[in-house]
């Protein structure tokens, strides 16, 4: 399919040997292996607390949700270190890991949110990652720090030759001031912060659009697009860095794969659902893993 902003591919970025093998791997060797990414999530225990699990018990077991990816056959596994250290040992090789560096719980309120370092480049590349994945809050008042230490990790993944995918969040009360975390002004500035950032991948939510219009910043003010467009405005956005669409919230599976098509239409790189796909029984996600590949098929890169 012909999208209006080029996907950007492997050769449009600037990567060390070290980076450009690990990508290489995952877009190429893994998941829908034509260019393309699906991602399987599971790093909602510390930043949602165990509420994620109650749809689906089996999901609460790590096993499972790596062997979901393995069947899946996803490009690889977001988690955070406890995880990645009690249960990715025997799956190694078999899957990727994407080892999430920093979180936070959702206990405290959201006006000045900052998520702390809970493991180090250094363990992804003891643990065997082909990824480092760290949260950004973009507008927060904490922002300062946020960005010293998304910079520390930045020249870490340097340093050891690991790509960084930046989960590009808008949050803060300034930010809820200017339209929402969602409105098309706080997704596309969460889309160009990560490109400035340094990150090779970034994971952004969909815009909601034509919603709190009269409250975003000129010209967003007057910006009454398409969701499909808007997405492509932040892909635009990014520039050279990778786009992921987050799945969120659990929905019915045309919705979630109508989502999809919209998202690849407008020039992403790739998919990460997580509660999307194993807060369904085994057999319904495989299923609908299954549409998704194929849907997949038809964007090659």
């Amino acid at each position: 399919m012909q999208t209006l902003v080029r996907r950007p591919t492997i050769d449009d970025l600037a990567l060390s040997p070290g980076k450009r093998a690990r990508l290489y791997r995952m877009l190429y060797e893994y998941g829908p292996a034509n260019g393309t990414l699906l991602f399987l999530p599971i790093d909602q225990g510390i930043e949602h607390g165990p509420v994620d699990f109650f749809d689906n018990p089996e999901s609460i077991d790590q096993d499972y949700i790596f062997r979901l990816a393995i069947e899946g056959k996803y490009s690889g596994v977001a988690c955070h270190v406890g995880l990645a250290e009690k249960y990715f040992g025997k799956y190694a090789g078999k899957i990727p890991l994407l080892l999430k560096v920093n979180g936070k719980t959702n206990v405290p309120s959201d006006d000045d949110p900052f998520s702390p370092m809970t493991s180090s480049v250094g363990d992804a590349v003891r643990l065997g990652a082909d990824a480092v994945g760290y949260t950004m809050y973009v507008g927060s008042p904490r922002q300062a720090d946020d960005l010293a230490q998304l910079d520390h990790v930045r020249q870490e993944c340097e340093k050891y030759g690991m790509p960084l995918v930046v989960w590009s969040y808008p949050r803060g009360k300034a930010i809820k001031e200017k339209g929402g975390q969602d409105s098309l002004y706080a997704v596309d500035y969460a889309a160009r912060m990560a490109c400035e950032m340094g990150a090779d991948i970034v994971k952004l939510n969909v815009p909601k659009v034509g919603e709190n219009l009269d409250k975003q910043p000129k010209p967003y003010n007057t910006l009454n697009l398409s969701e499909e467009d808007a997405i492509r405005k932040v892909v635009k956005s990014a520039g050279r860095t990778l786009v992921l669409i987050s799945g969120g919230s659990k929905v019915d599976d045309e919705d979630l794969l109508h989502k999809a098509r919209l998202a690849m239409d407008a020039g992403v790189t790739g998919l990460i659902f997580g509660r999307n796909l194993w807060q369904r029984k085994r057999d319904d996600s495989l299923a609908i893993t299954s549409r998704i590949h194929k849907m997949l098929e038809s964007y090659s890169a």
